[in-house]
């Protein structure tokens, strides 16, 4: 333990790492919330898979394969979002669907680019140590976004999210906002794949609000203890991966699974 906080000191990429932990939080536990009381978090697994699509296809082209998973994950959130509301399609065959092919575009392309490249397979399953100054910049700018969007139009995502017949009567465009909240659910599972990789982010955006609506039914504070729990495992688990040298990505994961498991028995101690 003493040796990861004086590497902590002593080395930038491991400040940088830390700096990551923090700011993927942010929008993990204010979008999970979202995520964990709409039941919708088959749905975040839909469209962290498609993502690979859009790293392949950028990868091929030689671009950025962060810049290809946010196009990839905006896309995907509007087509599942629009097909859903307009067709009237069963959200779990649709999800299955882009899963499916958006893994499979993605693979393609990656087996058509010559070579091999590390950075992309750190985005599948997460190496917290290859984030770099300039990601840190677009995951704060991603934190902004998402936050500032999530204040303006607080009013109705909650009214969508609990009563939509309600907030059609208030005039509220409930097909526009579940959109809209769809794209900031897409854009916080980008954060997070810089954290755990796109493998594992589904567990991440879910797990720490899951915790924290075992303790409060206000919102706010679901959201803010949902941010302080996600800070919690993100750094405890990068933490207790250095010693070992194990894969920070999968130690985190690990780490929200056991804490899940202690809010539940907590909760119910709690009500007994």
């Amino acid at each position: 333990m003493i040796e990861f906080f004086i590497a902590l000191k002593d080395y930038q990429f491991m400040q940088y790492a830390m700096a990551a932990c923090l700011l993927a939080s942010l929008g993990c536990g204010v979008m999970g919330t979202y995520v964990v009381i709409k039941r919708i978090s088959f749905l975040t697994g839909g469209i962290a898979h498609t993502i690979l699509a859009g790293m392949g296809i950028a990868y091929f082209l030689n671009g950025s394969p962060l810049v290809g998973a946010i196009i990839a994950a905006l896309i995907t959130a509007v087509l599942i979002g629009f097909i859903k509301l307009r067709w009237r399609q069963d959200e779990d065959i649709l999800i299955a669907a882009f899963w499916s092919c958006g893994m499979a575009i993605g693979i393609i392309f990656i087996s058509l680019t010559p070579g091999y490249n590390t950075d992309l397979m750190s985005y599948l399953f997460g190496n917290i140590l290859l984030v770099s100054f300039d990601d840190l910049l677009l995951m704060a700018g991603l934190d902004v976004l998402v936050i500032s969007l999530v204040f303006i139009f607080y009013r109705q995502f909650l009214a969508a999210t609990f009563d939509e017949e309600f907030a059609r009567l208030r005039g509220i465009n409930v097909e526009a906002t579940y959109i809209l909240l769809l794209c900031l659910i897409a854009l916080t599972i980008v954060l997070l794949i810089q954290v755990v990789g796109l493998i594992l982010v589904m567990a991440l955006l879910i797990l720490p609000a899951a915790c924290a609506i075992q303790f409060s039914s206000s919102i706010p504070r679901i959201m803010a203890l949902a941010v302080a729990l996600s800070a919690l495992i993100t750094s405890g688990g990068f933490m207790l991966s250095y010693g070992p040298d194990l894969p920070a990505g999968a130690s985190i994961i690990i780490v929200a699974t056991v804490v899940y498991f202690i809010s539940i028995f907590l909760a119910r101690f709690r009500h007994d």
